[in-house]
């Protein structure tokens, strides 16, 4: 009996040990999800504004290039240079941001945006999407808050 008891003590030891450990794991895969996410909003932006200065895509004396919505990216511009109005399309399908606490709500929803015109330091959204960040008020690891990176 007495060994049973010490048995169950030295395995409650041991899980209470191991239950931060599981959730820094976790937390950093979350993060690295999020780093993961942004790169790919962030080169699908990228490649939009490409096709705008190269003429794939109509916009306004004045424009900046960048998409108007987010959902934009997903589904597709007509291509201007095409003979047959193909689209092109920027994204198969919205990430959304990990840290968001609502899975109901839509992707592009999840993302807090900044427009062109906005200042770097003080994100807003606008006419167009220049950039995305994560709306998480929460800290990473690394001490940076999600919401900067």
């Amino acid at each position: 009996m007495i060994e049973l008891v010490i048995t169950v003590a030295i395995v409650g030891v041991l899980a209470s040990a191991a239950l931060p450990l599981a959730e820094i794991g976790i937390r950093r895969a979350k993060e690295q999800d999020l780093r993961s996410n942004l790169y790919t909003i962030r080169s699908a932006l990228d490649q939009y504004k490409d096709a705008a200065i190269a003429g794939h895509i109509e916009m306004e004396l004045g424009a900046s290039g960048f998409p108007p919505t987010l959902d934009e990216l997903v589904e597709g511009v007509v291509d201007a240079k095409s003979p047959n109005s193909r689209k092109i399309y920027f994204l198969r399908r919205l990430p959304r941001d990990p840290f968001y606490p609502d899975t109901s709500v839509p992707a592009s929803q999840t993302w807090g945006l900044r427009s062109y015109a906005s200042e770097p330091d003080k994100p807003e959204p606008g006419e167009d999407v220049f950039d995305v960040y994560s709306t998480s008020t929460g800290v990473g690891l690394n001490g940076t808050p999600y919401s900067t990176w």
